[in-house]
């Protein structure tokens, strides 16, 4: 299929287009920037060269993606923005390229991107994963496949949001959410289990049951923090879901959020 090109679109010289994409007006798509197959890409959209995007992803009004970071040391140094497959990019979501830290911010596919997402640099978005309206990422912030998380949620710079995690609206994330959280606001903690969501992402009930225990010992009996997790690896290490949340507790660098 032929590349539709709105008129008052502006796609320089050297930039890469796939075929069947669709570029609507206003559109400004900067030589270097490469951009995959089936793409659909609307009005007033912002693509620097430095943003490599994969297939099938829709971008909706007004979004931004690869404008140099919001950081004071950023001396301009190449840098990307790579995004992959069949997601949904919606109106005036931005999101900046890397420092000189990791040199790229990663979005990987089938994600839904609410309006007004802000993604900063050297973030880690994986696939599967839903982010509602104007939450916004500080730096080298990382997002677990799967993830569901509300809208009006800041997050701190070098957090982590674990894999099958949901966040409420409006929680403030300042220290790692484990893998398989249920996280709530005003105040944010950790209320149990994303039961409902392990469910139907088709957990069996043993590991169910085992992560209830696990968040059981390290939310509610009142152990530190540390005797929980020696107890959950003496009991549970061999599941391959307790065996990722104790990988997520020992790669922490921010903490595990506990309250």
């Amino acid at each position: 299929m032929a590349v539709e090109i709105h008129p008052t679109a502006v796609v320089e010289p050297g930039a890469e287009i796939g075929e069947g994409t669709s570029i609507g007006p206003h559109t400004y798509i900067q030589s270097g920037a490469r951009i995959g197959r089936d793409n659909y890409i609307g009005s007033s959209v912002w693509i620097s060269e430095s943003v490599v995007l994969g297939d099938s992803n829709k971008i909706y009004h007004g979004a931004s993606m690869g404008a140099p970071p919001q950081d004071l040391k950023f001396g301009g140094e190449p840098s990307t923005v790579e995004i992959g497959d069949k997601n949904v990019i919606r109106e005036f979501v931005t999101i900046h390229r890397g420092t000189t830290a990791t040199y790229k911010t990663c979005v990987g596919s089938n994600n839904l991107l609410m309006a007004y997402v802000h993604i900063a640099h050297d973030c880690r978005v994986g696939s599967n994963i839903v982010i509602a309206n104007a939450l916004n990422m500080a730096g080298h912030v990382t997002i677990e496949d799967f993830a569901v998380l509300g809208g009006l949620v800041p997050i701190h710079q070098f957090c982590r949001v674990g894999s099958y995690a949901m966040v409420g609206t409006g929680a403030r994330i300042v220290q790692d959410i484990l893998p398989y959280s249920l996280v709530g606001a005003d105040p944010t903690r950790v209320s149990g289990i994303n039961r409902i969501g392990l469910h139907r992402r088709g957990f069996s009930e043993e590991s169910i049951a085992a992560l209830k225990s696990c968040f059981r010992l390290i939310y509610y009996s009142g152990k530190p923090f540390t005797k929980a997790i020696e107890e959950i690896e003496g009991r549970y290490s061999g599941l391959p879901e307790v065996a990722k949340l104790l990988e997520f507790v020992k790669n922490s660098k921010r903490g595990i959020l506990l309250k």
